[in-house]
This record gives structure tokens, C-alpha cells and sequence, in this order.
């Protein structure tokens, strides 16, 4: 499978965080081509400020391998990491994070802040902009809707 197609499982569960009424943002573990861990958003769901679809994905794959470290493995975010997520993804030693859309208030990959460029004992690599049109639009409509109400 393409980064696309590891984007659009995670577009699905951001369509499932919107369906809740949460953020639409959707996450995707992946190690060996296989998807380990799943999470959309549910902080106003969960009273928990820390269930960023991120963090959520991230619970999921570390339970599914025994071990809070994931080495070789993939996320895939439909929105720019902020920087609590990024914490969690540099500690959980991923090789790799890709983002969807950018985020303008608390983007960590350059949007806000660029955290990703500091030396850590851990090197992840961050790569966005994948379906960022259709990751971008999710939200957008999302907060129209909204704003309609």
C-alpha cells in the first residue's frame, strides 16, 4: 500500500471523529505494511486532553506489540502533529510520521514550530502534505458546519 493509502484509512477515522462531533483528525500505525493502531480524536468524548487521534493510534499499536517502543513504524495523520503528539512519536522511536494537512495554530512541523528539528536520541522522519487538499477539506467542512449551528 501507498502513503495515500495509509492517509485515506486515517481520512475514515477522521470521518468517524466528525460523526462523534470531535476534531475530524485520524491516525494509522503501520509496521510492515500492516495497520497495528488506529485513533481519531476523542478528547471532548473521553475528558481526556491527551486523545489526539495520534496518541490514540499510538496506545493501540504499542498494546498490539508489547512494547511502548515502535521501531520501524509508521504513522499517518490526516493534520500536522502538534507538540504533545510529537513528544509521544519521538519517544515511541517511529521511523517515520506522515501528516496531512498543515496546521496553522499548533502545527510542530513548521506550521507553529518546527520540533522536529531538534536533536532528540531518536531521529523520526516527518514528511507532509499527503492528500493534503482532501485532509484539509474534512476539516473545513467540519468547522462550517459548525459555524452554521
Amino acid at each position: 500500500m501507498s502513503d495515500a493509502d495509509f492517509m485515506r484509512e486515517a481520512l475514515a477515522l477522521a470521518a468517524e471523529a466528525a460523526r462523534a462531533g470531535e476534531v475530524p483528525v485520524g491516525a494509522v500505525v503501520v509496521k510492515e505494511g500492516r495497520v497495528i493502531g488506529r485513533g481519531y480524536n476523542r478528547p471532548i468524548s473521553s475528558n481526556d486532553p491527551t486523545a489526539h487521534a495520534e496518541i490514540v493510534a499510538l496506545r493501540e499499536a504499542a498494546g498490539a506489540e508489547g512494547n511502548y517502543r515502535l521501531p520501524g513504524c509508521e504513522l499517518y495523520v490526516t493534520l500536522e502533529p502538534c507538540a504533545m503528539c510529537i513528544g509521544a512519536m519521538v519517544h515511541a522511536r517511529l521511523a517515520r510520521v506522515v501528516y496531512g494537512a498543515p496546521d496553522p495554530k499548533t502545527g510542530a512541523c513548521g506550521s507553529v514550530v518546527d520540533l522536529t528539528s531538534l536533536a532528540t536520541n531518536h531521529h523520526t522522519d516527518f514528511e507532509g502534505g499527503v492528500l493534503a487538499g482532501e485532509c484539509g477539506a474534512a476539516l473545513r467542512a467540519f468547522f462550517a458546519e459548525r459555524r452554521q449551528r
